[in-house]
């Protein structure tokens, strides 16, 4: 085991060298990686990127990956002899081809979720921030104050108006509940699947009642795609990207949106078509956009979010940040803590926790 290489990849904030040092002193030779590397997958990442990632990879045994940092599709997954062990943080990982990992003799482990951290959870936490962020021109604001300016604008009111989630998983109906409870906001809901029955189901299981007791209005209502897009004063995305969720929400649901309406996304970048919300954005079709993920991550420097000057000559308040949803310090301990575990597991040849069968799971 002297001789065997891990990687620890994509440790921005730098905090797995504690954990990971452990290893180091058992006789495992650890590299940390800072920054990350255009995705192997993408269509634009040139053939010379793909090179040198296969190049800072190849010499590895073991890889810890954060999250969807790193893609690791079948393309990469064979141009990787050495690889043994491929571990991720969280309970699934949709950017790893794990049927290809298998076919190579890799075995696919993550950790074991957010370790019953109380709800509402860091994403939760940061969806409400982005969307009062957005609403009450936090950011504009306070550049404007230190820029020597003062009030440039007013402020969107949230209370009693309409919150549309798309999606009604663990985190949407999270979201929505805070929203209905401290905005009294009226939520309504749609993803392709979603019942009546099972948003009743949700609200209860939420605290919340069914059914409101003055005007008999379901707490979370099932309505269409269009109804939702037209009706809500605010749109939040939260859906899992899938090959069925990716592209889903196009400019015919923009489109509908009020000119007053706000769009956030705390999911994943691919779930709404990038140029169409740019385009929106950019022609001031809604009043304001809040996201925390993109099609390509980091965002790269000559991108169109980053670039333009958002919030003048008509154009939306684009309120931006680098997919912080899930990056809180105890959580990132207890990932890295959980990889050099399964590694030592691994080692000793003993059940790792977390091991993906499939693509993802």
């Amino acid at each position: 085991m002297a001789q065997l290489k891990v990687a620890v990849l994509d440790d921005y904030q730098e905090l797995s060298k504690p954990h990971f040092d452990e290893l180091r002193r058992s006789g495992y030779d650890v590299t940390t990686f800072t920054d990350t590397l255009l995705p192997y997958n993408h269509p634009d990442t040139p053939q010379e990127v793909k090179d040198a990632l296969v190049k800072r990879l190849e010499p590895f045994g073991i890889i810890c990956s954060m999250r969807e940092r790193t893609p690791f599709p079948e393309d990469l997954v064979i141009r990787l002899p050495n690889l043994k062990l491929l571990l991720t943080t969280g309970p699934r990982n949709a950017s790893i081809n794990v049927q290809a990992c298998r076919a190579h003799n890799v075995t696919v482990a993550g950790t074991a979720g957010g370790g019953g951290s109380p709800s509402p959870d860091g994403t939760t936490q940061h969806c409400i921030a982005l969307i009062l962020g957005l609403a009450r021109n936090i950011a504009h604001d306070d550049a404007a104050v230190k820029a020597g300016g003062w009030q440039t604008a007013c402020a969107t009111g949230l209370s009693g108006k309409v919150f549309g989630t798309v999606g009604l998983g663990r985190l949407g109906a999270s979201v929505a509940r805070i929203m209905r409870v401290a905005f009294n906001m009226k939520i309504v809901a749609w993803s392709p699947n979603l019942t009546q029955e099972a948003a009743d189901a949700k609200a209860a299981a939420a605290g919340l009642p069914v059914e409101d007791a003055e005007d008999g209005e379901k707490t979370f209502r099932v309505v269409s795609r269009e109804e939702l897009f037209a009706s809500a004063d605010v749109v939040s995305v939260h859906l899992v990207l899938s090959d069925r969720s990716r592209g889903l929400i196009n400019a015919d649901d923009l489109g509908r949106m009020k000119k007053s309406a706000l769009f956030v996304n705390t999911s994943r970048g691919p779930i709404a078509v990038d140029e169409d919300l740019l385009d929106v954005a950019k022609r001031g079709g809604i009043r304001g956009v809040a996201l925390d993920v993109f099609n390509i991550e980091p965002l790269p420097l000559s991108s169109e979010w980053r670039m333009t000057k958002w919030g003048e000559e008509g154009r939306a308040r684009v309120l931006l940040t680098p997919h912080m949803g899930y990056v809180e310090e105890e959580i990132m301990d207890l990932w890295y803590k959980q990889q050099v575990e399964n590694i030592l597991r691994w080692e000793r040849g003993k059940a790792l926790m977390t091991v993906f069968e499939d693509n993802g799971y």
